[in-house]
């Protein structure tokens, strides 16, 4: 087998703006700038071959990040050399579509989440591929696990802290002052302690290692105390069960290490992609839902992805060099 061709950033974009054009005219692709282009050199081919793959199976995605995110997706429309305006309603639906399927393809290589980025400019502090120490001015320490961000409002008599998305790990200073995260629309609020929110669906999950804290699922809500060694989440109003857990165990990424117990793939999936500089996208929602158990070293989530495929009988493919497939 001969080796891969290697595929530059810009060739990858240029074949995904061609793939944009053809999709919309397909008479282009017997074009001679098309032609031209294609034969001008063997990564071009390539190029193509990998954004076609892409296209095929980002196409769900994409159709979801064109419903939610039509007004920012609009400025890559304008762009476009044909005002969009001029164009009738089902070629302006099938545009957005496209556009969000090149934000999709181009971003995700370079391992932006389209989900994150009109959050990440509230940031005050946010983490990409790893974990981050943070000192906030009270002196409280914040790890960040990968993938995550946070705002800090220290005004008004008390310190503030909204999880914006991912998790983090407090190990919060007493200064009198109350400490308060907020996180999936509850709070949580500090009575002295070492503890982690992470964001958990359409609420959180509060995991604490030493101290107390107490949670409500909406403010002003009366609150459940949570001791060492304990976690509950929340959710659209409601704390779920406390269950009693091996904290040291489940924050185990704060020493490189990710522990599973009977957990879907899907979410082992989304946590190894905050390690990964580029994306992982897992195709298979039925197999997203299998569970697994183990460990996992987050320096290596393709290893940990190839161990996995071995035992569950999936494949993974690698396009553009950042953006893993699972199939």
């Amino acid at each position: 087998m001969s080796p891969p061709i290697p595929i530059t950033e810009v060739q990858a974009q240029a074949a995904l703006q061609w793939l944009s054009r053809i999709n919309e005219q397909p008479a282009q692709a017997e074009g001679a700038a098309f032609k031209r282009w294609l034969l001008a050199d063997p990564a071009h081919r390539a190029a193509y071959a990998q954004a076609q793959l892409l296209w095929q199976h980002s196409a769900a995605p994409a159709a979801r990040l064109a419903a939610e995110e039509q007004e920012s997706l609009q400025r890559y429309l304008d762009a476009m050399a044909r005002p969009l305006a001029r164009r009738p309603r089902r070629q302006r639906v099938t545009a957005l579509a496209v556009a969000a399927c090149l934000v999709l393809a181009v971003g995700v290589a370079g391992g932006w989440h389209p989900g994150y980025w009109l959050q990440d400019l509230q940031a005050d502090y946010r983490s990409a591929g790893q974990v981050r120490q943070v000192t906030l001015a009270d002196q409280s320490q914040v790890t960040l696990d990968a993938g995550s961000a946070i705002a800090v409002d220290f005004e008004q008599g008390e310190r503030r802290v909204r999880l914006l998305h991912g998790a983090a790990f407090f190990q919060v200073s007493h200064t009198g002052a109350p400490f308060v995260v907020e996180a999936g629309g509850g709070e949580v609020r500090v009575l002295g302690t070492q503890f982690e929110v992470r964001e958990q669906g359409e609420g959180a999950q509060v995991t604490v290692r030493s101290g107390r804290v107490a949670i409500s699922p909406v403010p002003g809500a009366s609150a459940r105390e949570l001791t060492a060694n304990q976690q509950a989440a929340y959710a659209a109003g409601q704390v779920g069960d406390t269950l009693a857990v091996d904290s040291d165990n489940r924050l185990a990424w704060r020493q490189g290490w990710l522990n599973y117990y009977q957990v879907p793939l899907a979410q082992v999936v989304e946590d190894l992609g905050r390690y990964y500089p580029g994306r992982i996208l897992l195709l298979d929602g039925e197999l997203g839902q299998r569970k697994v158990s183990g460990s996992f070293p987050v320096a290596e989530p393709l290893l940990a992805l190839d161990s996995l495929g071995k035992v569950m009988g999936f494949s993974w493919q690698t396009v553009f060099g950042r953006l893993t497939l699972i199939r």
